[in-house]
């Protein structure tokens, strides 16, 4: 019907306003920040266990070099007459309170008259920027680092993104990894089990001589070679090195070995 009473609020859009502001969406509060960037990282084992430091090549936006940044052509910005500098409005609607970025400078506050050929006033150019990351020793498949401001430039007047650098840890031809743990096989020639030997076992290290007896020289046998797994970024000491006996069986025996492999008790 008519009349001239008060309009009724659209319950839809208040809530919506209300959620959008608590959990990220709807209209911006002011001028963000550059955008973050997500980058994968592979590593060879040998480099996730004693850290590296690597030059990274990402593509981003960068800060416009002909104008710093500005997204002026002379440096020049004006104050936003509209908001008077704040770059954001406060309105009523019904009850509550509403903050929102004003569109006309885009919620920097700042307004560009003459703008920058090259950014066309944005303050930013799509660029490949080059990081130096370094990555500390123990890390694994997954674990992410932060590096702050190194993501893409943001709006003029507005700081910069992060860069997130997570893990991933290529397989390694020898070596097995279970968290802090490493696993390998050493492989004897059958004469080796039956009478016990000497023999190589490899580590990040290098390798290592180990005494095997008779007894411990079975397929599947697995013996533990303390402090030779992975110092994680999370503790102090390192953990250890699993080597898992396999037997080599021979394939092409001459007369002479199948006689007198048949002829072994």
């Amino acid at each position: 019907g008519g009349g001239g009473g008060r309009p009724t609020p659209d319950m839809n859009d208040i809530f919506g306003d209300i959620i959008g502001t608590i959990f990220g969406g709807g209209k911006a509060r002011g001028a963000r920040r550059g955008a973050d960037i997500d980058y994968v990282m592979e590593l060879d084992l040998e480099e996730a266990v004693g850290g590296v430091e690597k030059r990274i090549v990402i593509p981003s936006l960068a800060e416009c070099d002909t104008c710093n940044g500005s997204g002026s052509e002379d440096g020049k910005v004006e104050t936003c007459a509209s908001c008077q500098g704040h770059g954001q409005v406060r309105f009523q609607r019904g009850i509550f309170a509403m903050q929102q970025a004003w569109p006309e400078c885009g919620g920097r506050g700042q307004v560009v008259r003459n703008a920058c050929r090259k950014c066309h006033g944005q303050g930013r150019v799509e660029d490949e920027q080059v990081v130096s990351v370094k990555m500390p020793a123990g890390v694994d498949s997954g674990d992410r680092i932060r590096l702050n401001g190194e993501g893409e430039a943001g709006a003029p007047g507005t700081p910069p993104g992060d860069l997130y650098v997570e893990v991933r840890v290529r397989e390694h031809d020898i070596f097995g990894r279970d968290g802090d743990d490493l696993h390998c096989e050493v492989p004897i020639r059958i004469s080796q089990a039956a009478l016990g030997d000497t023999v190589n076992v490899p580590t990040l290290g290098g390798e290592a001589e180990i005494r095997m007896e008779p007894a411990e020289s079975q397929t599947g046998k697995t013996f533990r070679l303390r402090g030779n797994g992975v110092r994680s970024v999370r503790s102090r000491a390192p953990r250890d090195l699993y080597c898992r006996v396999v037997v080599e069986r021979p394939v092409n025996l001459s007369a002479e070995q199948r006689e007198l492999l048949e002829s072994t008790p």
